[in-house]
């Protein structure tokens, strides 16, 4: 949704409001107030987000948008909602253009096998890639899954958990095998990219890589193993490494199941 909206939700030549529903570019509607508090996210943090902040950049009072989104809690909720809607699009694009070249170079041969294994790694790849487009929302798949029970969540979300236990029935894992994989498949994928996207650089304009990570602010004595890995933790795994974790963690379970 969002990758769509932002250049075509700002296309339209601007106008005074006719209504209060109806914004400098045009009608309001649930997709276009959740695609520009994605936008704003993006672009300036969570800490940014308001109702009035969202309004603004629609052209409209905040109170416009409460039979859209009637809350904060909602708004935070529908910026998860827009990720999983990404998440969506992405996977069907990639249907449609065929083979999954992401897939394909990061999993190597850790994803071939029966059509299920491939597309749990599609899934896998696509959500990281999602949360790689807009990490300043990440924090919310956390934050937000703490706070909402399973049937309030919005109906993406519930989409992409249904998929998945789909893919594990097809894997021949039974009800119970298939929720513990689902959680653990869950776990993998949404922890990878929590260390992924985790703060590591203390002091972006220095060149030397121990000062850059600010190496010199820990006690030698008290962490000399953290110390010497730092560097090696501050590198991104990439999707070879989230392919090679899930590969790993798919075995364990088809091959306990058999």
């Amino acid at each position: 949704m969002a990758k769509k909206g932002k250049g075509a939700e700002r296309g339209g030549k601007e106008g005074g409001r006719r209504s209060g529903d109806r914004g400098h570019y045009g009608r309001l509607s649930r997709e276009r107030v959740l695609a520009t508090a994605l936008e704003l996210v993006d672009r300036e943090g969570l800490s940014a987000l308001s109702m009035r902040r969202v309004g603004a950049e629609l052209g409209v009072e905040a109170m416009a948008l409460y039979r859209y989104a009637p809350s904060k809690d909602a708004l935070l909720d529908g910026l998860v909602e827009a990720l999983f809607i990404e998440l969506q699009e992405y996977l069907d694009d990639a249907a449609a253009d065929g083979p999954d070249e992401a897939v394909a170079t990061a999993a190597g041969s850790l994803a071939e096998g029966p059509q299920w294994r491939t597309e749990l790694h599609r899934i896998a790849q696509a959500t990281y890639q999602v949360a790689l487009d807009h990490p300043q929302v990440v924090p919310l798949l956390a934050t937000r899954m703490l706070a909402v029970p399973l049937a309030r969540r919005p109906l993406a979300v519930l989409m992409d958990h249904e998929r998945v236990l789909e893919l594990l029935e097809q894997a021949g894992l039974d009800e119970e095998k298939a929720s513990m994989a689902f959680r653990a498949f869950t776990s993998w994928v949404l922890g990878y990219i929590f260390v992924e996207l985790r703060a590591m650089v203390d002091n972006p304009e220095e060149s030397d890589p121990a000062f850059r990570l600010g190496l010199h602010r820990m006690p030698v004595q008290e962490l000399p193993r953290l110390r010497k890995t730092a560097p090696a933790l501050a590198e991104h795994g990439g999707p070879e490494g989230l392919a090679a974790g899930l590969a790993a963690l798919l075995d364990r379970f088809v091959t306990s199941a058999a």
